[in-house]
């Protein structure tokens, strides 16, 4: 013990006590007391230090789950209000996610609302393999039907010109007159169940990418068909390198080659442009004419099926509803801004990657 705590016990004792000869042993009792103090006293601050950091580290974590937990519940509040807003579901569930949850009752709900989109599906899947086989066999219907049409037509069509060229002295200008449209509308009928079997099998074909340049396809179609000699087409000079399905691409602006054509074919000068917008997204397109243009009222069905405005003999009403299902199998569209005697332009667009 130290001394000065020794003096200040004896200074304290009554004189009698002082000298006593077992106060020596009293003091030594209270020194043993505070034997190792500092030691325990150190140990015990040690101790409070590391507990504090373990229920510092377990607040931590409890926070992390606590968010964690929380996360989770709004996504299952999602989830559940996805699933009852694709199913239709009227039935209230109300569930207040700051109190605590009846998990059983939760998974059963969720249970219950994920059967009935595993039945959906088995539906849909249903549907989906009804309506392919019914499209299968609309696709063999047309193919059967354009082929059975076509051929009586060619042959009538043959039998026509051998007629005229074998009677044409002995006919009347009258009659020659008469054979000459029969032979325009057996055209006509060949174009007309043509166009109707395209349309019917748009999508049906597995014709491959390839790259190539537009400018080059484009004044391959202006060769193969008929362009009088008072039009005239106009390229920019920025017309893209193309990867997309080259011949469905061809079907389309033959397609609005021809229409810009009946358009503009009457005119001293008529010009057909064609144009071009750079996008990440999409290819966009344009084909214009200086032509007679669309009326108003009209513009609406234009791209409907057997929807014309000529009379003439090589209108089939079905170019512009080819041009249509295109874009809208290439997840794009196709409008127009017409204005009767000064010209129409189509405008273009589809999904460069699907």
């Amino acid at each position: 013990m130290h001394s000065l705590l020794k003096r200040q016990i004896r200074k304290y004792l009554p004189a009698k006590l002082r000298e006593h000869p077992e106060m020596d042993g009293f003091l030594e009792a209270i020194e043993k007391s505070y034997e190792n103090y500092d030691d325990k006293f150190s140990m015990l601050h040690r101790a409070s230090t590391i507990s504090s950091d373990e229920l510092f580290e377990a607040n931590k974590k409890l926070q992390k789950e606590a968010l964690q937990q929380k996360s989770i519940l709004v996504s299952l509040e999602d989830a559940i209000r996805s699933l009852r807003k694709n199913l239709n579901e009227d039935q209230s569930f109300d569930i207040d996610f700051q109190d605590e949850l009846n998990t059983e009752e939760l998974a059963s709900y969720i249970s219950s609302l994920a059967l009935k989109v595993s039945e959906m599906t088995s539906e849909k899947d249903k549907l989906v393999t009804n309506l392919e086989n019914q499209n299968e066999s609309l696709n063999n219907y047309a193919q059967m039907v354009s082929h059975d049409l076509r051929s009586p037509i060619r042959n009538i069509s043959a039998l026509m010109n051998w007629i005229m060229e074998d009677e044409k002295d002995n006919f009347s200008e009258a009659s020659k007159e008469n054979c000459s449209l029969v032979s325009d509308n057996l055209t006509k009928m060949d174009k007309l169940v043509t166009g109707i079997l395209n349309h019917a099998t748009m999508g049906e074909t597995n014709e491959q990418r390839i790259t190539f340049l537009l400018e080059d396809s484009l004044r391959d179609i202006e060769k193969t068909i008929f362009v009088p000699d008072n039009l005239t087409f106009k390229y920019p000079e920025n017309l893209p390198k193309m990867e997309f399905e080259k011949e469905r691409l061809e079907q389309l602006f033959m397609n609005l080659f021809l229409n810009a054509i009946t358009a503009t074919e009457h005119l001293a000068n008529g010009e057909i442009k064609i144009g071009y917008e750079p996008d990440e997204v999409f290819w966009k397109f344009s084909v214009s004419d200086n032509g007679k243009g669309i009326p108003k009222k009209h513009q609406d069905g234009i791209f409907q099926m057997f929807k014309k405005l000529e009379t003439s003999n090589n209108a089939t009403g079905i170019g512009l509803a080819i041009v249509k299902k295109i874009t809208v199998l290439y997840e794009g569209s196709v409008w127009l801004k017409s204005e009767e005697n000064v010209g129409t332009t189509f405008f273009i667009t589809l999904k460069k990657n699907l």
